[in-house]
Formats: C-alpha cells, sequence, structure tokens
C-alpha cells in the first residue's frame, strides 16, 4: 500500500499523465459517436417531409444502423483484447466517419440502408475497445468514475448534435450535418494515433510512477490469449448483465432514434425549439450519471460490497426511468413532457455505476469480449425498438403504448439484475 501511495503521489505532482491524455481522447471518440449516430435523428423530420417517407419507413432507416452495430460487437471484443484498441478504434472512426460524409449522395432508401448498416460496422468496434483501454489503461481505483465519464461522452455528443445540426441544417442544408460531423471524426483519428499506444508500457513518455500505479504489482499488461466462453455462459452473474443491458438499451435506443420526431410531431415543438429542448435529458444524464459514480466510489471505500453498490445503481436507474415513462403518459403540457423525459433518462444514467462497468468487476482480463457479448444482444433493442416504434405509430398512432412497453422491460430487468448480479470477479 505504500508502494501505491508513494506512486499516486508521483503521478499526481505530473502536469498530464498519460493515462489521462487516453481517456480524454477515449472520451472525444465517444462525443464524436454519438453525434454520427444521432444526426440522422436530427435530420428525420425534413427527410421525412422531403423524400415522403412514413413512420415505417424512417423506422427502418433508424434501424438499419443497429443490423452492422450487431455484427461487430464480439469481433471487436475478440480483437482488442488479443491486440489492443489503437489500430482498431483508430480504424474504425476513420471508417464511419468516411460513411457519415458518404449519406448525403444516399438518394434511395436501399442506398440509404446500406449507408446505415456500413455506419453501424464502424461503430460497432468502439465499446470493446473503449472497454479493453480501460482495463489496460486506468487503475481499479478510478475505473467507475472513467467509465461514467466516457458515458458523458454519450451525452456531450447529443447535446451538441441536435442544436448544431439544427443550425447547419437552416443555414447551410442538411447534407452539410453529415460532411462537417465526418470530418471531425477523421480529425480525431490522426490524434488518437499519434498519441496513444496499445499498453501503457508501450508510451515513451510515460513516467514509472504512473505505470507502476496503472499496472498495481503487474508486470506487464495482462492480455487475453483462451477466451472461457462456455465459463461465461454458465455464470447466472452473466446473464444477469447481458439482460440488464439490454433493457436499458430499450428504453435508450428508443429515446436516442424517436426523440426529435416525437417531440416535433407528437407534442408540437418546432426545429429550433427541438435542438434546444432535447439536450435537457442529456444535460441531466450528465450531471446524475457522474454523481452516482462519485457516490458508488464512495460507497465501495467506506466498505460497502461492490455488489450492492451495482445492484442499488441500476435499480435506480430502471426504477427512476420506469416512473417517469409512465408519467409521461400522462403529461398533457409541454414543460411537463420535457421535465418527464429529462428525469427519467436523467435516472437511466445511474446503469453507468451499475451494469455500466460491471463488465470490468467479473472479468477485467475479458473487458472486451464480455462488452461484446453484452452489447451484442444489447444491440438487438436498436433494431426493433425503432422499428415496433415506427409501425406502432404509423398503425395506432399511439404513443403511449410505446411508453408503456418501456416500462415493462424495465421492470423485469429490474427483477433479474437484483436476483442474479454479483460484483465479485469470476473470470480470471
Amino acid at each position: 500500500m505504500a508502494v501505491q501511495s508513494e506512486a499516486a503521489i508521483a503521478v499526481q505532482a505530473r502536469a498530464v499523465p498519460q493515462r489521462f491524455n487516453v481517456v480524454v481522447l477515449l472520451f472525444l471518440s465517444v462525443v464524436v459517436l454519438y453525434m454520427d449516430r444521432v444526426n440522422i435523428s436530427v435530420v428525420a423530420p425534413v427527410l421525412m417531409k422531403e423524400w415522403g417517407w412514413d413512420p415505417a419507413v424512417m423506422g427502418m432507416v433508424l434501424s438499419a444502423f443497429f443490423v452492422g452495430y450487431f455484427l461487430t460487437q464480439i469481433p471487436g471484443g475478440w480483437l482488442s483484447d488479443r491486440w489492443g484498441a489503437k489500430g482498431l478504434l483508430g480504424g474504425a472512426v476513420s471508417w464511419w466517419s468516411c460513411i457519415t460524409m458518404l449519406t448525403p449522395f444516399a438518394s434511395t432508401t436501399a442506398s440509404m440502408l446500406a449507408v446505415r448498416v456500413s455506419l453501424g460496422l464502424g461503430e460497432g468496434m468502439s465499446p470493446p475497445c473503449l472497454y479493453t483501454s480501460i482495463a489496460r489503461w486506468v487503475p481499479v481505483s478510478e475505473r467507475s468514475r472513467v467509465a461514467a465519464f466516457l458515458a458523458s461522452g454519450m451525452y456531450v455528443g447529443l447535446i451538441i448534435a441536435f442544436p448544431l445540426a439544427v443550425w447547419i441544417m437552416t443555414h447551410l442544408g442538411w447534407p452539410w450535418v453529415f460532411y462537417l460531423f465526418g470530418f471531425l471524426g477523421l480529425v480525431w483519428s490522426v490524434a488518437w494515433y499519434l498519441l496513444v499506444t496499445n499498453n501503457p508500457e508501450d508510451h515513451p513518455r510515460i513516467s514509472p510512477e504512473e505505470l507502476d500505479l496503472i499496472l498495481q504489482g503487474q508486470r506487464s499488461t495482462l492480455q487475453a490469449q483462451a477466451v472461457p466462453w462456455s465459463r461465461f455462459f454458465h455464470e447466472p452473474a452473466f446473464w444477469a448483465l447481458l439482460c440488464a443491458h439490454f433493457c436499458t438499451n430499450w428504453t435508450w435506443y428508443t429515446f436516442l432514434t424517436w426523440l426529435p420526431t416525437y417531440l416535433v410531431q407528437v407534442r408540437g415543438f418546432s426545429l429550433t425549439e427541438m435542438g434546444i429542448y432535447a439536450t435537457f435529458p442529456y444535460i441531466a444524464m450528465i450531471g446524475i450519471g457522474n454523481s452516482a459514480a462519485w457516490a458508488a466510489d464512495g460507497m465501495i471505500r467506506r466498505g460497502v460490497s461492490v455488489t450492492t453498490v451495482r445492484k442499488l445503481s441500476q435499480t435506480l436507474a430502471f426504477g427512476g426511468a420506469m416512473v417517469f415513462l409512465l408519467l409521461l403518459t400522462q403529461a398533457t403540457s409541454s414543460w411537463s413532457t420535457v421535465l418527464c423525459i429529462t428525469l427519467g433518462l436523467g435516472s437511466l444514467a445511474c446503469f453507468s455505476s451499475g451494469m455500466g462497468i460491471n463488465h470490468l468487476d467479473i472479468g477485467p482480463k475479458y473487458a472486451g469480449v464480455l462488452i461484446g457479448l453484452t452489447n451484442t444482444a444489447a444491440t438487438i433493442p436498436g433494431i426493433l425498438a425503432p422499428t415496433v416504434t415506427g409501425f406502432i405509430v404509423k398503425f395506432t398512432g399511439d404513443w403511449n403504448m410505446i411508453f408503456y412497453i418501456a416500462a415493462a422491460i424495465l421492470l423485469v430487468g429490474t427483477i433479474v439484475w437484483n436476483l442474479f448480479a454479483t460484483g465479485k470477479k469470476l473470470f480470471d
């Protein structure tokens, strides 16, 4: 313990620890990822009007992304755990940035579906790379906060994307949303290649003190060789994690893909108002998600078991989101609508200190593979939820049914998580 304390003091004395650069770049990659993922949702009301798409067609276009996203999660996890995240993540961001810039040229429904699938193939590599990088570059004592900080990149990306995309649409035209957002990713890729290495011990500018703090007595970064696939599937805690990820993402993807259209077409917001009010939930997610993570780390330091902290955090995420989804069905004014969505998604952000970091609890050596597996399952809601929403709206016009379905799924997730989740290391 004394050695670690001295190392921590020495690292803190340095102006910019190298792991700080890695974490900031990972955060920015998440910002870019969500800007490029959500731009089609912001532009959707304009595309539906300009190209004559009904909600069912728009739902299929929104879902197409997740088909590609689904396919690269597990390969991305295996590759990143085995070979590292530098080349894989840098190549993935370059790929999806180029695809983003090509999107305006997809002038038919078929070509737009192909573009969205291609975008998903690139973005699907990102989550495994993030978790592998955390496992290799971040000390155990900092992981909850780093995971919450990276999750904040999702919300910052959305906060930037909504008003910026609306401004670009109204001043330059909707195609420029894709040109400019894609260009940002290419700039990020250059910085990533110049500043980051796969492992901390390979970095030419890292100090011995920081390296010792990161490795915490290990001789080198642990790399996965043989993955214990069968052990994963025989552990109830793994299935609880997979279920919680699925249930979290059903609500998340429903709002991520349809929130702009819902505010404009159902609640009567103008494009400008939508660009402003659609950011409120994501501002709340930053504050609540990071506060919950700091509280979770504090509880663990005070001796509360990791299992208890993970269960409590995820229960707050599911329970809060469930309550405000049900209240949303009764909202009659613009302000109550925004309030319910803001507090509902804000509550959901507690997942980052619940199931969001649990992969590193149960199997840090296989973090990339584990997130690849659970995020593959959790991508199914991305395929189903936007399409189901589109068809329900087209044939019934009943948005409340969508919110009841989401609340029911959250209830199932709460029960399964509290019965079977654990914070203990299971896979070594």
